[in-house]
């Protein structure tokens, strides 16, 4: 089920149009307006800074957001547009959805490695490379899941885990449609040094040219 989703709060905008949206700026807000679902829409105003915050935090229009706005019951959106200005690149509206519970969206999902102490490979020195910290699903939007868990009980050096590996919730999957890499287990970077020198000097060896025998 769905952790913590970050609550997002705005003020209702009065007035509509280019002058209202004008003076919200000037007042250190960004106009935006809220739409979908079996309501009308609703125009809203976010301070600047929150959101200017939340767009450099990344993956803004792939998170899931609980909207609270004073006198309006609270309701999950995301985010389908942000027009920026074009010289300043900085926010000066901002689109978000109505979701249904039945919605499908694609959101990043972080994920969590379990169980490193039982891992041989971890044990004898490896070092575990995320390769996907998280991974984007379809998922319904009433039954987001917290995280993914990836288990290393049993894991050797040079073993990889795969998205196939990961029981993934009921109803998501994910929106690269092959078997991608979540995470490998690879050698210590001294044993690693060691096997390069080796193959490098075989390689050597095998590249020296023959002595030619003459006959006496």
């Amino acid at each position: 089920m769905a952790g913590e989703i970050p609550d997002l709060e705005a003020l209702e905008r009065t007035g509509t149009g280019k002058g209202a949206a004008r003076q919200a700026r000037r007042d250190g807000m960004v106009p935006g307006i809220v739409f979908g679902g079996d309501t009308d829409p609703l125009p809203i105003n976010i301070p600047f800074n929150v959101l200017l915050k939340r767009l450099k935090k990344g993956r803004f229009k792939s998170t899931l957001f609980n909207m609270k706005v004073e006198g309006h019951d609270d309701v999950r959106v995301i985010c389908r547009d942000v027009q920026r200005d074009v010289v300043k690149d900085l926010p000066t509206h901002v689109d978000f959805m109505r979701l249904r519970r039945t919605t499908k969206i694609n959101l990043f999902i972080p994920v969590e490695f379990l169980n490193e102490g039982a891992s041989p490979g971890l044990k004898k020195g490896g070092v575990l490379n995320a390769v996907r910290p998280e991974v984007e699903l379809i998922v319904t939007a009433g039954d987001i899941p917290e995280k993914l868990t990836v288990d290393l009980t049993g894991l050797e050096i040079g073993d990889t885990v795969t998205i196939s590996d990961i029981t993934l919730p009921e109803g998501s999957k994910p929106t690269i449609d092959r078997d991608f890499v979540i995470a490998n287990i690879s050698a210590p970077s001294g044993l690693r040094a060691a096997d390069d020198a080796e193959a490098e000097a075989e390689t050597e060896a095998d590249e020296v040219p023959a002595t030619e025998q003459t006959e006496e």
